[in-house]
């Protein structure tokens, strides 16, 4: 009997199907494990092994998405950048009629999980204080959503001095928030919401505003 030749893997398509019979878990669980493994632990405990064990799976499974450890880190670090970056930039281009709306559109990156996974965000933070390359991209990363808030509060014809400054005294606050893990009801934090887009913005939001805002959070609050 002749030797069986090995199929060709086409590790770099993101959409490959499993290998049917041999692989029981896809490209995005493994993604989905290494990203949890990544928040709770430090990127020192991903590993390929250590992962398979959790998928219950061998490591081929992984050879067949990924060409090695770093690849699979490298995905990650595509993935935090599509969670949390392009999010957030996406957020402050929505239209808006006052700055306040626009703001409020900001604000529901850090109301809604879905656009803003502050667990990997600050988990990559840490990793880039030991490897100079996620540094660079981390940097890369704030300066583009500052430049996305800034671009926000220019739209809405504040000089470019004072979209810079306020652009800053937003974002780096609402990472402050979630870096000190800051607990309090939701309640809590709708009824500073008036004072919170007055001292952002240097204007008053519309009852409306601050309605849809509110209304916006609680629904959040309810699906976690």
């Amino acid at each position: 009997m002749g030797k069986r030749e090995m199929p060709v893997l086409h590790r770099d398509d993101p959409g490959r199907e499993p290998l049917v019979g041999h692989v029981k878990v896809t490209r995005e669980d493994w993604l989905n494990v290494a990203r949890d493994v990544l928040v709770s632990d430090g990127v020192a405990e991903v590993k390929v092994l250590a992962l398979g064990q959790r998928l219950d799976v061998s490591r081929s499974s992984f050879y067949w998405y990924f060409k090695s450890r770093k690849h699979l880190l490298e995905a990650l670090l595509d993935d935090w950048e599509a969670r949390n970056t392009r999010t957030i930039v996406a957020q402050c281009a929505l239209p808006a009629t006052t700055i306040t709306a626009a703001v409020g559109n900001f604000f529901a990156c850090f109301l809604n999980p879905d656009l803003f996974d502050r667990g990997l965000d600050f988990a990559v933070r840490e990793w880039s204080r030991r490897d100079g390359t996620v540094r660079r991209r981390i940097d890369q990363a704030d300066r583009d959503r500052l430049d996305a808030v800034t671009a926000m509060f220019a739209r809405q014809g504040y000089s470019d001095y004072e979209a810079d400054v306020r652009a800053r005294i937003l974002y780096y606050m609402q990472l402050g928030y979630h870096a000190l893990d800051v607990r309090e009801p939701m309640q809590v934090r709708v009824d500073r919401l008036p004072g919170y887009l007055k001292g952002f913005t240097g204007q008053e939001a519309t009852e409306e505003e601050i309605g849809r805002l509110t209304a916006y959070a609680f629904e959040q609050e309810a699906r976690t």
